[in-house]
């Protein structure tokens, strides 16, 4: 199997820990359906890769298979950013039969947790994700994995987190602080909604935290609020 090593945000950092063990708590706590999860966003650079990416290393660390699957097939930046990896194939190549799954998934510093990356940017992403080839993917990989997230494009700017969604048992949006309006943020919702996928709930991202004794507010790159919607 191919390796790669992710280069994480937050790692060292008690508190941004702390919320992901907390997601993961959450998410464990909604019961065993909850095995495909779509992340996706209102728009771009709200840190749903990096959700994703630390969701899963967070689950694998309990000796959970987690595989984290980049569908960004728009403008992915998971391969670039978040590792050291350059021009990896990956899903677009597997949709369009140019390479196997199995060859272009990567092994991870992280034990327990694989990655696949998106790879070449297709002319024609909603197709590849509504074609057959997808939905055989998705069978063998919840097959294989307990946990597969799906990082996906943002929503409230393409229509493909949707697509996926409806073939995934639940979804989550990562909205960064103070960015998003409320008819954006529920605008997406309603499409995951629409699309029949469970809401699991929203990450805030990029929140403020208090510290120290004298309570003082301090900016953490953290993930501050998750709530379960119950829909």
């Amino acid at each position: 199997m191919n390796t790669t090593k992710l280069k994480l945000d937050g790692l060292d950092d008690y508190f941004t820990q702390e919320a992901f063990n907390v997601l993961r708590t959450n998410i464990q706590f909604c019961g065993p359906t909850v095995k495909l999860i779509t992340v996706t966003s209102c728009g771009m650079n709200e840190g749903k890769t990096t959700v994703s990416l630390n969701l899963g290393r967070s689950l694998a660390e309990l000796g959970k298979r987690v595989l984290v699957m980049d569908s960004d097939m728009r403008k992915s930046v998971m391969a670039g950013r978040n590792s050291t990896t350059r021009d990896a194939r990956g899903l677009s190549e597997v949709l369009n039969g140019i390479a196997k799954l199995m060859d272009c998934i990567y092994a991870t510093q992280f034990e327990n947790l694989h990655v696949l990356f998106a790879g070449k940017y297709p002319p024609n992403p909603v197709e590849l994700l509504n074609g057959e080839y997808f939905d055989k993917v998705l069978e063998f990989v919840s097959e294989a994995y307990d946990y597969v997230i799906i990082d996906t494009a943002p929503l409230g700017m393409v229509i493909d987190a949707a697509v996926i969604a409806a073939k995934c048992d639940s979804s989550i949006v990562v909205i960064r602080n103070n960015s998003v309006k409320y008819s954006q943020a529920q605008d997406v919702v309603d499409q995951l909604h629409k699309s029949g996928c469970n809401v699991l709930g929203v990450v805030l991202n990029d929140t403020e935290r208090k510290s120290g004794s004298y309570y003082r507010r301090k900016k953490n790159y953290g993930y501050g609020a998750y709530y379960a919607s119950g829909k």
